[in-house]
């Protein structure tokens, strides 16, 4: 199915990969805290996942989101 608009971005910008990147890490440090059975270390990690979603929202509201000004795609 083609859109006649273009790519409607997908996520591919700065302030999507620095959010998911944030969170992906958060999320693994938060598992083997779990695992380990360090509860503060859980909640510590369930705090990042919140501030890496901030992130992703405040660098998309700068201009480095998708449509943004300082966003370049890239052709694939």
């Amino acid at each position: 199915m083609s859109n006649p608009i273009g790519d409607p971005g997908h996520g591919h910008s700065p302030a999507a990969w620095t959010a998911v990147i944030i969170m992906l890490v958060a999320t693994a440090i938060g598992t083997l805290a779990f695992f380990l059975d360090m509860p503060w270390l859980v909640w510590t990690s369930v705090v990042f996942i919140a501030i890496g979603a901030l992130v992703g929202w405040i660098l998309a509201k700068v201009g480095y989101g998708v449509n943004g000004p300082k966003y370049a795609p890239k052709e694939h």
